[in-house]
């Protein structure tokens, strides 16, 4: 199963390879001429030792061209390396950042349910290790694994072509050994990364999902309890990595043990052929470099097999990202939305995240176009569940949901997202600018249209009062501003969208009564020729409404206006009832404090 992951992970990378065949096809031409210039050498090189022993013949001349050669044939090697890695480094670090693009593409187009599952710290370390194996995958196993097996064959032939077989095979069967040696280890190791890998993803889970709930674990005192919770995450990593390192070392040392027996039975070989007479001084030294030549980078080709194992296991998962399904994805033939009124209609529809816990059931309503509906109701009634299904977060098992008589599955997602405008209840704003946090409702709006809508909005004032201004950095999540804040920035930013189709997810909860009435009155003008979907807890937010709906377990248990409701004596006139009591409790404790 690994061995075809594997085979499946090299198989994503060759497209992005492929698109610079030219390049590759100069880097692969560059690579063997380094090579063949690498065997050369020693040739050379015994040439040259001939020529100066004593013993072959008397030395009457220096044999400069063939010192010459030595050293041309090393600079050779050298330069053709430098510059097919020079030019290959582009194609490296453009698939890395291509791949890297297509994933985090891929997880911004996955369904909310995968992104409400998700752990954002394991999902990082994963694109994180992934990006880097694809960099090393891509430079040894092309420049470093195919030239190191094809030196070696180069190296056995010439050895067996000018010397006894023993040679041939001596250095044959060291380096089959070495290699079985390597794999068999390698593939014993790799149950030990995988483990690291898993227990490094947990425990940088661990530590984000802490550090971004900071507030929450101060409020409980629960600093000791977090440390103790990483550390035991920690812990296994730690065992982990421990058995990785001892298993490293047995591999290193079982190599090493390897290439020093067949090396020292070659030199004893030749040594003795020397002293036969059978071979001369260059022969020794020809055989003593190739050997070098070979096991050296024969040691490396253990690493880079190792890393490449390592480099594969660390991409498994960021691949496996990418294996992950789109729940709602536009249809084959799916053409933009058209909003001419901006009429909604939901007709009969029924939604559930499992199927034993049905969210809605029956749903049926329509918003004629500029009109205003409010759906009403207790927590877990179904209403922000209408509000998914509209943004196409999901899409229903039974009935369809339509704009303009237009089922929004034949529609395209960013046509259809781009006609609706949301303020969600918990607003969440990015790590930068208020300015830029405005701007994101339309990013290539310009200054004049960002501060008319943060005045629409009635958080210009505050802003402008700011020591940056509208340059001030609003923290990790919008931390630090508070609630209200950081709604009016939601609603500025919404109202820069300018969308045909409003949607006001109990956009001001967090606000105090004189700003909600401000505002509130502003969000009137504003969506007086929309089409606007609120969903309220306080009751007197929507009392202008054209029409109210009261969920209760996922069903519509009443609709009307405001005065219709309260006539009905029902669900809703209990709600108004009881919150304009609370009101009235609330505004006599505080004359009997003033």
């Amino acid at each position: 199963m690994k061995t075809y992951q594997d085979w499946r992970a090299i198989r994503s990378l060759l497209p992005f390879i492929w698109q610079f065949k030219g390049r590759v096809f100069f880097a692969l031409s560059l690579l063997t001429l380094a090579k063949l210039a690498n065997v050369g050498v020693p040739l050379a090189l015994k040439q040259a030792v001939d020529a100066l022993d004593p013993q072959q013949q008397p030395i009457i001349y220096l044999p400069v061209a063939m010192l010459i050669i030595y050293g041309g044939l090393r600079l050779t090697s050298s330069v053709f390396s430098e510059l097919r890695d020079a030019l290959f480094a582009k194609v490296i670090f453009r698939t890395v950042r291509r791949i890297a693009t297509t994933i985090f593409s891929h997880l911004h187009n996955l369904s909310l349910r995968f992104h409400l599952q998700r752990q954002t710290g394991g999902i990082s370390r994963d694109i994180e290790r992934g990006s880097r194996g694809i960099g090393f995958l891509l430079n040894f196993m092309i420049f470093n694994i195919l030239p190191t097996l094809v030196e070696i064959g180069l190296v056995c032939i010439i050895l067996l072509l000018n010397y006894d077989s023993i040679f041939a095979l001596i250095t044959t069967g060291t380096i089959l050994i070495y290699i079985v040696y390597t794999l068999l280890v390698t593939e014993w190791r790799m149950r030990f990364r995988r483990a690291m890998n898993d227990m490094d993803s947990e425990a940088n889970n661990q530590a984000i999902d802490s550090l971004l709930n900071y507030e929450t674990v101060k409020y409980f005192n629960n600093e000791a309890f977090e440390v103790d919770r990483y550390d035991f995450k920690l812990k296994q990593w730690e065992q982990s990595a421990v058995r990785n390192q001892i298993s490293l070392s047995v591999l290193n040392v079982g190599q090493g043990v390897i290439i020093a027996v067949g090396l020292t039975a070659l030199m004893l070989l030749a040594g003795q052929g020397v002293v036969d007479k059978e071979l001369s001084l260059g022969d020794l030294v020809l055989i003593n470099a190739y050997l070098l030549q070979l096991y050296l980078p024969l040691g490396f080709l253990g690493f880079v097999y190792r890393e490449i194992r390592h480099s594969l296991a660390d991409m498994e998962r960021m691949f496996l990202l990418l294996d992950q399904q789109q729940e709602t994805a536009d249809t084959a033939n799916a053409k933009s939305l058209n909003v001419s009124q901006g009429k909604i209609c939901f007709e009969n529809v029924a939604f559930f995240y499992q199927k034993q816990r049905p969210i809605l059931q029956q749903i049926d309503f329509t918003i004629e176009a500029g009109q205003k509906l409010a759906l009403v109701g207790a927590s877990g009634s179904g209403k922000s569940s209408i509000v998914r299904l509209l943004y196409r977060f999901y899409d229903p098992q039974q009935g369809r949901v339509l704009i303009d008589g237009q089922d929004i599955r034949e529609v395209t997602q960013h046509s259809l997202r781009q006609a609706i405008g949301v303020v969600p209840q918990d607003t969440v704003l990015f790590n930068d600018s208020i300015f830029n946090n405005i701007a994101y409702g339309e990013t290539g709006a310009d200054a004049d249209a960002v501060i008319s809508a943060a005045k629409q909005a009635h958080i210009h004032e505050f802003i402008s009062h700011l020591p940056d201004g509208y340059d001030t950095l609003v923290g990790e999540r919008g931390l630090k501003l508070s609630g209200g804040e950081k709604q009016r920035v939601a609603i500025a930013r919404t109202l820069l969208k300018n969308p045909a189709i409003l949607v006001f997810d109990e956009a001001t909860s967090a606000l105090d009564s004189h700003a909600e009435q401000a505002i509130g009155q502003e969000l009137l003008s504003v969506s007086a020729n929309k089409t606007t979907l609120v969903i309220a807890h306080r009751l007197s937010t929507v009392v202008d409404a054209d029409t109210i709906l009261v969920l209760d377990h996922g069903r519509i248990i009443e609709r009307g206006n405001h005065d219709q409701l309260l006539k009905q004596g029902g669900h809703y006139a209990a709600m108004w009832a009881l919150q304009q009591s609370e009101r009235s409790n609330d505004f006599d404790n505080n004359n009997s404090v003033i």
